[in-house]
């Protein structure tokens, strides 16, 4: 009788550190509200969406601890809308985010569908809409957001200073660099203050052209203020480059926080096309986990230029949106 008393005390010990070194955690998103497009070429559009502040999500994250200060982790993220319960992403079972990670002293290794350092750079210093919302900072700037088949470093924090590098392979036989894409950033964060250069770059399908696009970012923080600011320069499969320019601000009023951007976006064509937005929000908490949130963003094109204002998931129809919704997260 002894030996199974402590065989079942053994065991119970056993599955105790198992549980202590390693977690699973269930979170998402919950996100509905009300769009309203104005300056379509089909006319006018009144919609209930899915995402307009943050993409509704449902994700699966975990870490081990390994011993020796390493951990192994795991994401798996599911997007989907809200309003009519259909898959986001084109209908990927994990589109928004899925890969696997080792993490040490050194830094972190991870691979799989990943955020590129680029979008990253844009989402957390430069907009202060959050890429979100009427005023997401993408309508202008460059729209791609995540890299498959990827590896990706990030360093340790040094006295603020940190770099994140990202190789996407092409996986086409007989050429590594058809459709294959590099990305990389150097950060800074220290205080009120962060930093960060971000460069992204993509070749085509018969690896004969290829994208590019670098942007300088920056974000101060004074009591309830935050000021934004981004410069980014970029070039096109067909050699032609463009300017994006970002200025905004984050002002906390009371519970709330109200938000501003106003975006100029300019080419060098013969053609000399010209894009600017301005844009205000606004959101109010009813708990830590829930806010109300409303946005109001306005595009003017010029000699051809084609932008339209869209929300966190869709690339809208019209030069004008207004946002009025709420958002869970759990």
């Amino acid at each position: 009788m002894q030996k199974y008393v402590i065989g079942a005390l053994a065991l119970g010990l056993v599955s105790a550190v198992a549980q202590a070194q390693s977690s699973v955690s269930v979170y998402g998103v919950a996100d509905a509200g009300l769009v309203l497009e104005r300056g379509g070429v089909a006319g006018n559009m009144q919609n209930i969406s899915s995402g307009v502040g943050s993409g509704s999500r449902i994700g699966f994250k975990g870490k081990e601890d390994l011993g020796g200060g390493m951990a192994a982790g795991f994401v798996l993220e599911n997007g989907f809308t809200i309003d009519t319960g259909a898959a986001g992403q084109g209908g990927l079972l994990f589109g928004r985010q899925a890969y696997v990670c080792l993490s040490g002293k050194a830094g972190a290794v991870s691979m799989g569908r990943q955020y590129m350092p680029y979008y990253k750079a844009l989402r957390d210093v430069a907009d202060p809409f959050v890429t979100g919302f009427a005023g997401n900072a993408q309508n202008l700037f460059f729209p791609s957001t995540r890299v498959d088949n990827s590896v990706e470093y990030i360093t340790p924090r040094y006295q603020g200073f940190s770099a994140d590098v990202m190789y996407g392979f092409g996986e086409t036989a007989g050429d590594s660099a058809k459709n294959r894409s590099i990305g990389a950033s150097a950060s800074y964060d220290n205080g009120p203050l962060s930093l960060v250069l971000a460069h992204h770059q993509r070749d085509n399908a018969l690896a004969t052209a290829h994208t590019r696009y670098t942007m300088l970012a920056g974000r101060y923080r004074i009591d309830g203020v935050t000021g934004h600011a981004a410069y980014s320069r970029n070039q096109d499969l067909l050699g032609v480059t463009s300017r994006d320019a970002l200025l905004g601000v984050s002002v906390a009023v009371g519970a709330g926080k109200f938000l501003a951007s106003y975006i100029d976006h300019r080419d060098d064509s013969a053609a000399h096309q010209r894009s600017r937005q301005a844009a205000v929000g606004y959101l109010h908490p009813l708990s830590v986990r829930t806010d109300l949130y409303t946005a109001y963003g306005h595009i003017i094109n010029r000699n051809g230029a084609n932008f339209h204002v869209g929300t966190a998931t869709d690339t809208g129809t019209g030069t004008t949106g207004f946002n009025l919704g709420v958002r869970h997260v759990f």
